[in-house]
């Protein structure tokens, strides 16, 4: 793929923006083309926050576009708010957990303190009923499934889950590798890691789990391999 147009969704407090913001800067260093808009608004009281990113090889025109070559929800309700850049061809990438409400800590970089929202606003935020029930979607080949926020609860810390779809991204599109990523990182975060190494191991291993998740994924699904391809 040589033009990718990614629209990532989720309820304010998920790290959205982190994860877009990250995603672009680490194509620019690897030599893309890079542009990333965000578009939030009352997220930190549960509102659904966008990013848009784009990684071409050549100049990019505009910074819209109608149809997405990936969408990456985060939540139910997300997905609905970016049901318009979803076409035939286009791959969707969602996380698949069921959780309770993660505990709040502002110094973990998964998730900023500044996307932080209120308690009252997880419901929305997460998108999950808090019975344990996992939202249904329909089967799709073109979906992949992580369940990001389990995995980051049960292995790592709740809120690097943003972390682990990054890195699931990054397997997808195949644009930036795990260096590239973790060097972005270092860069944005550098002394929130140096405060506290355990931040950037907690961090880095989600990168590499999201990314072996959907590598494997990515290689055995040839339906989803082309719609990834131009």
């Amino acid at each position: 793929m040589r033009h990718w147009k990614v629209v990532a969704a989720g309820e304010g407090g998920q790290g959205v923006q982190s994860m877009a913001e990250s995603l672009a800067l680490a194509g620019y260093r690897e030599g893309w083309k890079a542009l990333y808009m965000p578009n939030f608004g009352i997220e930190q009281r549960g509102g659904v926050s966008l990013a848009y990113v784009q990684l071409s090889r050549a100049e990019i025109g505009s910074p819209k576009f109608l149809t997405a070559n990936l969408v990456i929800v985060f939540s139910r309700r997300s997905l609905e708010r970016c049901r318009q850049y979803i076409g035939s061809r286009t791959a969707i990438l969602y996380d698949s957990s069921s959780l309770e409400m993660p505990a709040v800590a502002d110094q973990v970089i998964g998730l900023q303190s500044y996307e932080t929202s209120a308690p009252e606003a997880y419901p929305l935020r997460t998108g999950f009923k808090p019975a344990g029930e996992k939202v249904k979607i329909p089967l799709d080949e073109r979906l992949v499934a992580i369940p990001a926020a389990e995995l980051a609860r049960q292995r790592l810390h709740p809120r690097v889950f943003n972390m682990i779809i990054l890195g699931a991204t990054a397997a997808l599109m195949d644009t930036v590798d795990l260096g590239g990523l973790k060097e972005t990182l270092e860069e944005r975060f550098s002394r929130y890691f140096k405060r506290d190494p355990q931040l950037r191991e907690q961090n880095f291993k989600g990168l590499e789990l999201g990314f072996k998740l959907a590598a494997r994924e990515k290689n055995q699904r040839i339906p989803l391999q082309e719609a990834l391809t131009d």
